[in-house]
């Protein structure tokens, strides 16, 4: 029997993914360790190992499939002692279509059987169905490049593939493509009179369509569309359901830096022999890490009707790499040295760049740390990353007039501001947690302890 290889779970949050390229092809021979695919989560794009040996039989998922949920199977693999799977499979293409059986969904599967009864009433001319299927969405009689999904899709909704354009690898119309069509899958199955599809349809079709509807497109201006990569989504999905369901408090200080910028130069000097370098905002990582265990009250989690307190700072720091936002951790912060913090950090940086962290790597953490000071902006609020309570923002230090013993003077001067859940911190336990970072950072020697 053949082994069924499933879309894996390459990340706690992971439920679909993007099948972004085929490393083998049907006939070849894999081991267990042998690269089959690169799969883009909502993080980064990965490769997936073989864990059986065998021959690939088939390739179930299309290489370029967005939305590919966790546990479908995306391939089959026939065991080297195995030869009777293969006919089979091929058997099972001849009847309904080629090559789609093995791949149906959920709602394709409802769909298609709207139409069964229409077939099973020719049972004597099987050919015919499948002569007839191809030129329905190939009027024109040339050959479409498009995924057996998207072939499906476009048969059940009566679309002409011949009229679509494909954004796949190739040229090859995917589901994606179909998008439009699929809006009126609902007036379709409805109308072939299959009551369950038609209620079941505008369920699902109704929360899709509210979010693009707003937003049209001016075709007075020169423009173009560029689809959400799935980091962006699950960005974009987080962040609002942060908003929405954490109720943020926001408490800014000012700091000055004078102090940790002098020991910094000293520390450098020091160390400039191990090749290690000490920027500012490792120096931050170590204070909240610090502040936060001094406050735990404000290392938590909030959990319903539980709140976790954590016993260690795992500092998750936000990093931009293209198309999106990840955080790697910078685990214990608080029991290690300043060095060790900047070459984790550095380290974690580059590979969170080239997309080759491990999930572990980048999920969990206690808090939060937001630097955009690099960019000259000078003060922000950030969105506290779930299910952590708090992040804090760190604006741009600059010479700015300053009380200093009662006398005018100026000073490097830089405003953090903590977005605090207030369901989980008060505001005077936030206000503790400020305090402890401003008066590390302005007395930085308490770091190296």
């Amino acid at each position: 029997m053949p082994i069924e290889l499933k879309m894996p779970a390459l990340s706690p949050t992971m439920e679909e993914g993007t099948l972004a390229k085929w490393l083998v092809k049907e006939g070849d021979k894999v081991a267990s360790g042998d690269l089959l695919a690169e799969i883009e989560t909502d993080k980064a794009t990965m490769e997936f190992e073989a864990v059986d040996e065998g021959v690939i039989s088939q390739l179930v998922v299309a290489e370029g499939t967005e939305g590919v949920k966790v546990g479908a199977v995306i391939a089959l693999i026939q065991g080297e002692d195995e030869e009777t799977p293969a006919k089979p499979a091929a058997k099972a293409e001849a009847k309904p279509e080629p090559k789609p059986e093995p791949k149906a969904e959920t709602k394709v599967e409802v769909a298609a059987k709207t139409e069964a009864p229409a077939k099973a009433a020719e049972p004597a001319s099987a050919p015919a169905p499948a002569a007839s299927a191809a030129p329905a969405p190939t009027a024109s009689g040339d050959r479409v490049k498009a995924s057996p999904l998207a072939k499906r899709l476009a048969q059940a909704q009566g679309v002409d593939l011949a009229q679509v354009s494909g954004t796949g690898p190739g040229g090859r119309i995917v589901k994606a493509d179909l998008g439009g069509a699929a809006k009126a899958a609902p007036a379709t199955a409805s109308a072939s009179g299959a009551q369950p599809v038609a209620s079941a349809q505008p369920a699902s079709a109704a929360k899709p369509v509210a979010a693009p509807a707003p937003v049209v497109a001016n075709d007075d201006i020169p423009h173009e569309v560029v689809k959400l990569s799935n980091m962006r989504k699950v960005i974009a999905r987080r962040l609002t359901e942060s908003m929405q369901q954490s109720p943020h408090i926001f408490l800014t200080v000012d700091i000055v830096l004078d102090p940790l910028l002098k020991l910094r130069g000293q520390l450098n000097t020091a160390i400039e022999a191990s090749g290690v370098k000490l920027s500012v905002n490792d120096l931050l990582i170590k204070a909240l890490a610090k502040a936060l265990i001094e406050v735990p009250e404000c290392n938590v989690s909030f959990a319903g009707d539980t709140l976790i307190r954590y016993k260690r700072a795992d500092i998750s720091v936000a990093v931009a790499i293209p198309g999106g936002l990840i955080t790697p951790i910078i685990k214990g912060a608080d029991s290690k040295s300043v060095g060790t913090i900047a070459a984790e950090a550095k380290d974690l940086a580059q590979r969170a760049k080239d997309g080759k962290l491990q999930p572990n790597e980048y999920q969990g953490g206690t808090a939060s740390i937001s630097n955009m000071g690099m960019f000259g902006i000078k003060q922000f609020t950030a969105v506290i990353n779930p299910p952590q309570a708090m992040i804090m923002a760190i604006g741009a230090g600059e010479k700015r007039p300053y009380i200093i013993d009662d006398a005018l003077s100026t000073a490097t001067v830089m405003s953090a501001t903590g977005s605090f859940d207030h369901r989980a911190i008060d505001g005077a336990l936030a206000a503790q947690l400020m305090q402890a970072f401003k008066r590390l950072v302005e007395s930085p020697l308490g770091l190296l302890a």
